[in-house]
């Protein structure tokens, strides 16, 4: 079935119509005193990440500039460009939640941080997310389908460099700057933030120019390896746990155990994506914080599938299933339950 991933078109009427557009999700059942233990909030996880993400930015940074043009300046970018490029993804996507932090404070300034060097409009994407969580690969309602059926692998390929994303941020952007809306933001934003949207962009735009104009003044490539191209050249670590989340899995329906994945990941991948490899665990209860997951993990995992052992095990079970999704778009993996779970609920249709 060809689906229309638009938030206008046939397939959010269908979403509508079947019953997809609902608060009725499946949730594994958990004592209101331990969740409540899972949700209490601290800052302190939080302020030691940042300082360890940010020390380490700024050190790669200054030794990949003390060392250009050698090529020995080389693995120094490549970090930097993946803590810019990749972690600060998750830096955006937990703080817009609000649940990184104790504080409010701190939450938004990470995540203004985060959103200028992602490329995501501080407003839009807080709305966008809270749609992405509300109707989780729901067709038609979903703005953040990151891999649409039918699968095409050359657009997933240039994604690992973040070119789809960027040009699509870059574009809103300049569209925001001159004082509009793109029509799918409309769907989701509230006008009472267009304002807000349109001079954070403007600002954005300054600063990109800025920064184009001092390279060339100076004739080096330094302020735009420093700012905007990591965006590109460290994007690869993002591009692949995100396609894990949902990639291969279901769509339209209504429990996150068949759309969502939980991978088990190196420490080091862990850092960069602050514990969203519990993904199902994530989408289930989003207000636990990134650093109880894993113990909610242990709490939950005899009601959800098994868990990929690995990075490489979760690209074991997703890629043929997006090979088979270039002409099969119905196709999805379907992971067994233990006996200790509840049934599945692929929602009112069945």
């Amino acid at each position: 079935m060809s689906r229309d991933y638009s938030l206008f078109g046939h397939d959010t009427q269908r979403a509508i119509a079947d019953g997809l557009v609902t608060e009725d999700w499946y949730r594994t059942p958990i004592d209101r005193k331990i969740m409540k233990s899972l949700m209490q909030r601290s800052d302190y996880p939080a302020i030691r990440d940042s300082v360890i993400l940010f020390a380490i930015m700024i050190s790669s940074a200054s030794l990949a500039i003390y060392l250009m043009p050698s090529w020995l300046s080389l693995p120094f970018w490549l970090i930097y460009g993946v803590l810019y490029g990749s972690a600060m993804d998750s830096r955006w996507h937990e703080c817009g939640h609000g649940t990184a932090f104790k504080t409010r404070r701190y939450n938004m300034i990470v995540y203004q941080i985060a959103c200028f060097c992602m490329i995501r409009d501080p407003y839009c994407w807080k709305f966008s997310h809270a749609r992405h969580h509300s109707d989780t690969v729901i067709v038609g309602r979903d703005p953040e389908v990151a891999i649409m059926r039918p699968v095409v692998l050359f657009k997933m390929v240039l994604n690992i460099f973040g070119i789809i994303d960027v040009i699509d941020g870059v574009k809103r952007m300049c569209v925001h700057a001159s004082g509009r809306m793109c029509r799918d933001e409309m769907e989701y934003v509230e006008p009472v933030f267009f304002e807000k949207v349109y001079f954070c962009s403007r600002v954005w735009v300054a600063i990109y120019a800025a920064t184009v104009i001092v390279s060339v003044l100076f004739s080096s490539w330094i302020p735009i390896l420093l700012i905007g191209t990591p965006r590109l050249y460290g994007a690869w670590h993002m591009t692949f746990v995100g396609w894990l989340q949902h990639g291969g899995l279901a769509d339209n329906v209504i429990d996150h155990r068949l759309n969502c994945r939980t991978v088990y990941m190196n420490p080091i991948s862990r850092f960069i994506y602050w514990d969203m490899n519990y993904h199902i665990e994530h989408h289930m209860f989003p207000l636990v914080p990134y650093y109880r997951l894993e113990d909610l993990h242990k709490i939950c995992r005899d009601d959800f599938p098994a868990p990929c052992s690995s990075i490489f095990a979760g690209f074991k079970e997703m890629l043929p299933a997006l090979w088979k999704q270039r002409t099969n778009p119905d196709y999805y993996v379907k992971r067994p339950l233990p006996k200790t779970a509840n049934p599945y609920n692929y929602g009112p249709r069945g």
